[in-house]
């Protein structure tokens, strides 16, 4: 059992929060809302209005900030420039992810990759879910829509795991940033590889958009903005088919109500990224002296705007641990907001919510976990790390 931290933050390690965050964003919501602590060198901002208030302010809670584990790990990328340059680059990739493409172009092919993958192992009975299905989906789906044709899923799971141990590297351990950095040596490879093909042959992939758009975007302005998708783009949607799943499977009142109902499948993939929020945490840097929640910030504080937590809030969810996806709709902030709200939300919603979860509880019958222990980790990104699942053949 963990301890609860003191209020100052002062007492919270990185361990504990990578063990369970929950127990410590609870006690920081209730007596220290944006609380400085000292292991992850900035505040935590927890609470889900503060969080909206922050987002309705870019001028003051800035992306841009110095010194970076994002852009030490991947180079200046779209996530961390504020206004016109911001915008100008989120303009390059978004017509590969506006919701008439993910239509039009990418629903087929996210069906095939579900089916194929379940036609890997729906004989033998049990799998590691996570293994089988939840990584090699969320690879295999990014990989098509970045135009990375040339690259293994195997090679993209790894990549991606590397890229997003080195932004949440907060400890500095060594051993972190040199497979962060092999990783993004590799990823400039695989593009200069395809960008020729992606020039002769433009399509609706991300990779070509970024090169063929009306301002086309640089070499190095495309190497990290790829890096950032392959990083959050693979782990969230990854992570969220885990939660789901195994949300799905542990309370069989709330499955029955989606085979009940399949219009309700996209409810529950909603409350999954807000009972366990894919993005747990990410850094903002604060202009000019203010105040947040209650306290009062220099210039030049960084923030950890806790998603996870401020999907927790019982000021806005009642009794906000439970998964419920009869849960009166309220605005969860699983994929952020303001000016840099997750450009993959409606990829996501369509890949998880209405093929990949409906299709393995459709195809799998009487679906359940398989009694070994299922494990957790993670407060930057958080999700099960294995989910060992069996069903009937």
């Amino acid at each position: 059992m963990l301890s609860e931290p003191r209020a100052d933050g002062e007492a919270i390690s990185l361990a504990a929060l990578t063990a369970d965050p929950y127990p410590i964003y609870r006690r920081l919501r209730r007596d220290a809302p944006v609380a400085w602590v000292p292991a992850a060198n900035r505040y935590l901002v927890t609470r889900h209005a503060d969080i909206v208030q922050l987002e309705r302010q870019p001028e003051i809670f800035s992306a841009a900030e110095t010194q970076s584990l994002m852009i030490r790990v991947m180079g200046p990328t779209l996530l961390r420039k504020d206004g016109a340059a911001h915008r100008r680059e989120r303009m390059a990739c978004e017509p590969a992810l506006r919701p008439p493409a993910i239509k039009n172009r990418w629903t087929g092919e996210f069906q095939a990759i579900v089916d194929r993958l379940i036609d890997g192992f729906i004989a033998e009975g049990h799998a590691d879910l996570f293994d089988r299905f939840a990584a090699p989906c969320a690879a295999l789906a990014l990989g098509r829509l970045l135009g990375l044709y040339n690259t293994p899923a195997d090679d993209l799971r790894r990549w991606s795991q590397a890229l997003i141990d080195g932004t949440g590297n907060y400890g500095n351990d060594p051993e972190i940033w040199a497979r962060a950095d092999a990783a993004a040596a590799e990823v400039d490879a695989a593009i200069d590889d395809i960008t020729p093909y992606l020039r002769a042959h433009p399509d609706e992939s991300v990779i070509s958009c970024m090169l063929n758009a009306s301002d086309p975007l640089s070499r190095d302005e495309i190497r990290g903005n790829v890096k950032v998708f392959i990083g959050g783009g693979l782990n969230e949607p990854r992570d969220a088919i885990a939660v789901g799943a195994y949300a799905l499977m542990a309370f069989p009142e709330q499955r029955a109500l989606v085979e009940a109902d399949p219009t309700l499948w996209r409810a529950a993939f909603e409350e999954t990224v807000r009972w366990v929020a894919p993005i747990g945490m990410y850094p903002r840097q604060v202009t000019r002296a203010t105040e947040l929640g209650g306290t009062r910030l220099p210039e030049g504080a960084r923030l950890g705007v806790v998603l996870a937590s401020a999907n927790s809030d019982e000021a806005v969810f009642d009794d906000p641990d439970r998964f419920d996806i009869r849960r009166p709709k309220k605005p969860h902030l699983a994929f952020g907001g303001g000016p840099h709200f997750c450009l993959g939300i409606w990829a996501s919603r369509v890949m998880v919510g209405d093929i990949a979860l409906p299709t393995l509880f459709r195809r799998l019958k009487n679906l359940r976990l398989s009694g070994d222990e299922v494990r957790w980790s993670g407060w930057v990104f958080r999700g099960p790390v294995n989910l060992p699942a069996a069903w009937d053949v």
